[in-house]
């Protein structure tokens, strides 16, 4: 089968940094399914893995952590899906990626693809729902509903792929204020577009774009970027007894300037469900299946800002080096080899 890989990590300019190559296909057992990827999506986790994450010697390393596809086989112990249907799903870091014509995933993190989207615009959405809906939902517990109509969110880096969605989750399934940043008239618009109330600039101080702008103190905020850069000035705006959840890796961070507020501290990984075969490994299933339903009923639309064309090397060397610009916009998507 058609994959790209690396054996070696280098800089996305480096000719060998991803390479179109041809591998064994796979077989699925157990829980897996044997998934014909259609379409895939960049993730800044692609760009981090190529950089860190050598294969054994010998071996490639194939990336991708975002697909939709058709399943072609299923293991002797999978319940959930059968030959012929639609899927989609961000996978598991510990296995090999997207990247590749066929592709084993396990069936509990897998979704039915909404009906309503075509595989390239469903690509765009499984890895970065799953962290959304898992950092409101699981772990900030946002409330839904009414409940949450005098609270106010603040996302940092709120036009990036996670953002897009984060921000369309919120406003659709609570009531809470949310407020976005953005630091160009583009990234602005867009976030405003996927339903953020308020948007502030990020490269000024918070305290002042907030007291600018007469908002109120956060009682939640989400950093999906550069948190050591935004970290001081996290800790001066954020509410007493508020909640601060981020999802990317930054340099240390003093957490005992949290004390004072009482605020709690939250990670997410949405692959540390697959990672370890937590006990509600299940959930991924499930949250993929209700987003599906969302965007089937209109509530919520793919964040798709790029094509790349097909899935080879030399355009995901182009969504690699568009992620580490940090100009990107939305999601990047590939569809067919």
């Amino acid at each position: 089968m058609k994959a790209v890989g690396y054996q070696t990590n280098l800089p996305i300019d480096d000719p060998q940094a991803l390479v179109d190559i041809t591998l064994p296909e796979p077989v699925a057992q157990g829980h897996d399914l044997l998934v014909e990827v259609r379409a895939v999506s960049v993730n800044p986790v692609d760009t981090k893995v190529r950089k860190s994450a050598a294969p054994e010697q010998g071996e490639w390393k194939v990336l991708g952590w975002d697909a939709t596809g058709i399943v072609k086989a299923v293991g002797p112990d999978v319940t959930l899906f059968q030959p012929g249907d639609r899927v989609w799903y961000a996978g598991s870091i510990a296995r090999a990626g997207s990247n590749s014509e066929l592709q084993l995933v396990d069936e509990r993190i897998v979704g039915r693809m909404p009906q309503s989207l075509d595989f390239g615009a469903a690509a765009a959405l499984p890895l970065t729902s799953l962290t959304a809906w898992e950092m409101l939902f699981d772990r900030l517990q946002v409330p839904t509903g009414d409940e949450g109509q005098h609270k106010t969110l603040l996302v940092i880096g709120a036009a990036g792929g996670v953002g897009s969605i984060l921000v369309q989750l919120a406003r659709q399934l609570t009531r809470v204020t949310i407020i976005g940043t953005a630091s160009r008239p583009e990234t602005r618009e867009w976030t405003l577009k996927h339903g953020a109330h308020h948007v502030i600039d990020h490269s000024q101080p918070l305290t002042e774009e907030f007291a600018r702008a007469g908002l109120p103190a956060p009682d939640y905020v989400i950093s999906l970027t550069h948190t050591e850069h935004h970290f001081d000035q996290i800790v001066e705006v954020i509410a007493p007894q508020g909640k601060f959840g981020l999802i990317d890796d930054p340099a240390p961070i003093d957490v005992r300037k949290f004390k004072r507020k009482a605020v709690s501290l939250h990670w997410e990984l949405m692959f540390t469900r697959a990672l370890f075969n937590t006990a509600d490994m299940i959930e991924q299933h499930h949250i993929l299946n209700r987003v599906a339903e969302l965007v089937d009923a209109g509530t919520i639309r793919t964040t798709v800002n790029e094509k790349f064309g097909a899935i080879n090397a030399d355009n995901l060397k182009r969504a690699h080096a568009l992620l580490e610009s940090n100009r990107a916009q939305g999601k990047i998507v590939l569809e067919g080899f």
